[in-house]
């Protein structure tokens, strides 16, 4: 998948999920609602593409509020050349046959500095992808990230990462 397949699985069950559970609320499709904001720290590796196998620790932050389905995130990544990449964006959590188990896509623009390390053809790069993990009773959630991280063609060069980390995600209050 090294594409914007994770972003438009986002999107679709997102949007049917709004149809479904929030449309009928008093706040409507969009409206706003608190949820648990977390912590998440994420160490792993580049692992596809023209790329070389490097280092990758991410840390995110989801900020304790949904707009309709969709919860919202900041994060940054720092590789193991120095290359930075941070952004915003949505998350949709589908939670799995009524058990502790979960799965999360992502998607969010960003901006990339390669300071040296893999040149992905300019600042502006997408980085979406799926987590899939468990949550213990107090909250905590530890899960295998995939992502993939491109400009979505918007420069002559694309060459996209492709990153699997493992995930520790803790609540914040």
């Amino acid at each position: 998948m090294a594409d914007g397949t994770f972003a438009v699985l986002l999107i679709v069950l997102g949007l049917a999920d709004m149809n479904g559970n929030h449309c009928g609320t008093d706040g409507g499709c969009l409206g706003r609602s608190d949820v648990q904001p977390r912590l998440a720290i994420s160490a792993g590796e580049v692992v596809e593409r023209r790329a070389k196998p490097a280092a990758e620790t991410y840390l995110r932050y989801d900020t304790g509020q949904k707009i309709g389905p969709f919860g919202q995130a900041v994060g940054l990544s720092v590789g193991e050349k120095g290359e930075t990449w941070a952004g915003y964006g949505a998350t949709y959590r589908i939670g799995l046959w009524n058990t502790p188990l979960y799965a999360e896509l992502h998607t969010m623009p960003g901006i990339y500095l390669d300071n040296g390390g893999f040149d992905l053809g300019g600042p502006i790069e997408f980085r979406s992808g799926i987590e899939l993990g468990w949550e213990n009773d107090r909250g905590w959630r530890f899960a295998v990230s995939y992502d993939h991280r491109s400009n979505a063609e918007i420069y002559d060069n694309n060459p996209g990462i492709e990153t699997v980390q493992f995930r520790v995600s803790v609540p914040t209050r």
